[in-house]
């Protein structure tokens, strides 16, 4: 690690001096504008090196150059399925020289000024709302915008999202090709969970019974272990639990063992995600896919065509989820 000096940080007019250029040329090198030479160019980036330079995003903004900033709203940090979704959206904006700020909606929620505010404060060059957006998003038809992972639907804003419905039905055929026709379903209040019910029940049809338990609020390990109590306590004989989130199925594995039952050979357990977490030796927790690196790499690109042309109409893509089996589901 390389520690600075304690001098104050270099400016656009020192490296002006530097380089022996005027600030405007220095401007126009951090624009990347193709009327610099080659020798310019270099001379430039060189002083910006030795001195270490970062130009100020905002006085960009303000100056009224391009902010080469995407915002991205998050609705919680601590949601694994985030992970992988950043990693989509950073790879298909890195090449075009954009970078990503992100925030927790629900990290400040005692402050008055939203992320979305803040972000457009930065005069950010487009707006990513991860999750299921309020449905009185305040957002200026200024700024491009697109939805990715909820089916909230938005006026003029892109969805990229998972195919919730046809996931579900995935993890319903994976059940009933194992035998299990006693079948529980754990969930929360979200658009999500209920496309994930929904497409569950409709495949089951009238081959098993499906009970089911939905609790208000977030969709959290510890609503997995309430929501599993709840539902042996009605339904003792379910096999298998679906759950509507790889986190409420790690809360599920933990109530079943509180009550002396094992993972699979007295209940099978699948989950919905395919998060970091349930892929590790330890957990091997059988998921299905929303592949939301796909997703996040989809939003990018429908953002930076959003941004090149913002007379295009929206568009919603579905993105086909897939079952990655392991070893908390097994055969009755």
């Amino acid at each position: 690690m390389q520690i600075m000096g304690a001098g104050k940080p270099a400016t656009i007019y020192d490296v002006a001096a530097r380089a022996g250029v005027s600030k405007s040329l220095v401007s126009l090198v951090l624009q990347r504008s193709p009327r610099v030479s080659q020798q310019r160019r270099e001379a430039v980036l060189k002083a910006i090196q030795e001195l270490d330079y970062r130009p100020s995003t905002a006085a960009v903004s303000l100056a009224g150059t391009r902010s080469r900033t995407i915002g991205v709203v998050l609705d919680d940090f601590r949601n694994q399925w985030f992970v992988d979704l950043l990693t989509g959206l950073r790879e298909s904006l890195q090449d075009q020289g954009h970078r990503l700020v992100v925030a927790d909606r629900f990290l400040n929620t005692g402050l008055d000024v939203s992320p979305v505010e803040g972000f457009l404060s930065m005069r950010v060059e487009g707006l990513v709302i991860a999750g299921e957006p309020d449905t009185d998003l305040a957002v200026p038809a200024s700024t491009p915008l697109v939805i990715a992972g909820g089916r909230v639907s938005i006026p003029r804003a892109d969805t990229v999202a998972n195919d919730d419905h046809a996931g579900g039905g995935m993890a319903a055929e994976h059940l009933l090709g194992l035998g299990h026709v006693r079948l529980g379903f754990i969930g929360a209040s979200s658009a999500a969970s209920d496309q994930r019910r929904t497409g569950f029940a409709a495949a089951v049809g009238g081959a098993a019974d499906v009970a089911t338990v939905v609790l208000p609020g977030e969709p959290t390990e510890e609503a997995g272990s309430r929501a599993v109590a709840q539902l042996l306590d009605a339904h003792p004989e379910v096999t298998a639990v679906f759950a509507a989130n790889d986190v409420m199925a790690l809360g599920a594995m933990s109530g079943l063992a509180e009550r002396g039952l094992r993972v699979p050979e007295d209940v099978s357990v699948i989950g919905y995600d395919d998060t970091p977490l349930a892929a590790t030796r330890y957990v091997g927790l059988t998921s299905i896919d929303d592949r939301s690196v796909e997703i996040g790499r989809g939003a990018g690109e429908r953002l930076l065509a959003r941004i090149a042309d913002p007379t295009l109409a929206a568009t919603e893509v579905l993105v086909e989820p897939r079952l990655v089996a392991r070893r908390t589901t097994a055969a009755r």
